[in-house]
């Protein structure tokens, strides 16, 4: 299996940290050109500057949610580098609690950054990924899209949907070439969730927990490989889907898992001095 991507471009949404930072990484160390987007042009800067690739690395600083300004990327991506070839939809958001306890306009927002954005990006990038030689969109769903996840209803909706959407368009683009897949992983040491430890679910932490790094390596892998669905790590994926097959079964586990998330994000407190 060729692992080079030389000649290669990759545009990465949230690619200032986390796992677009590692994903960024991991395929620049394979010769690919990348197009690096997310909010924050101080930390895309830093990384273009550490990645120290010169003209292999365009830093675009946007919101995933501006379609029009997303459109012009991808234009001058094409004109830039001469192909878009894949598109890894990492950018994500999550303002954590019951529904009743969130602001509407975060729920909006969880729904048009996790859900909207990557669909829309998508379309968009499809008459480019057309014209590639290596097309494939990655989208990195989570764990709490393959089973309903109580305090965080409408991040797991959003991942639900993602899923969904890259399972429906692999069968639209049958055929064609397009490879599209996701990554579904659990808790990441990333400030995703380790700067808002106290927030995010004790079942959450029941999983074990994976590094950006890990989670770059199987985006990478995806673009090439049958997996349409790779969940992180692999006896997740089949708990996910014993609990959401049977409901009830879930509901008898989640006390003990939820004991053991709790066990785990006090360990991580003491651990990190919190």
């Amino acid at each position: 299996m060729d692992r080079s991507f030389e000649n290669v471009t990759v545009l990465i949404t949230g690619a200032s940290m986390g796992v677009g930072a590692a994903a960024a990484r991991a395929f620049a160390a394979r010769g690919a050109n990348l197009v690096l987007i997310a909010r924050g042009e101080d930390r895309l800067r830093a990384l273009d500057k550490a990645l120290d690739l010169g003209d292999r690395v365009h830093v675009a600083a946007m919101d995933v949610t501006d379609l029009d300004a997303f459109a012009a990327l991808l234009a001058e991506t094409e004109q830039r580098f001469g192909s878009v070839d894949v598109l890894v939809n990492n950018a994500g958001y999550h303002a954590r609690g019951p529904v009743e306890s969130v602001d509407a306009d975060e729920l909006g927002r969880m729904i048009d950054v996790n859900l909207k954005a990557p669909i829309m990006a998508t379309r968009l990038a499809l008459p480019y990924l057309r014209r590639a030689r290596r097309p494939a969109v990655i989208n990195v769903a989570s764990l709490a899209g393959r089973t309903p996840v109580p305090g965080s209803a409408t991040y797991s909706a959003s991942k639900f949907g993602l899923r969904a959407f890259g399972l429906a368009l692999h069968e639209e683009l049958r055929g064609e070439g397009i490879k599209v897949a996701s990554v579904s992983p659990g808790p990441i040491d990333t400030g995703f969730i380790m700067d808002d430890i106290d927030r995010v679910t004790d079942l959450t932490f029941s999983q074990p927990i994976v590094t950006a790094e890990q989670v770059a390596e199987a985006i990478v892998a995806l673009v090439d490989d049958a997996t349409l669905d790779r969940p992180m790590p692999r006896i997740s994926g089949v708990l996910t889907t014993v609990s959401y097959l049977f409901p009830r079964v879930g509901r008898a586990l989640r006390p003990m898992l939820e004991k053991k998330g709790r066990k785990t994000k006090d360990r991580l407190k003491r651990e990190r001095g919190g």
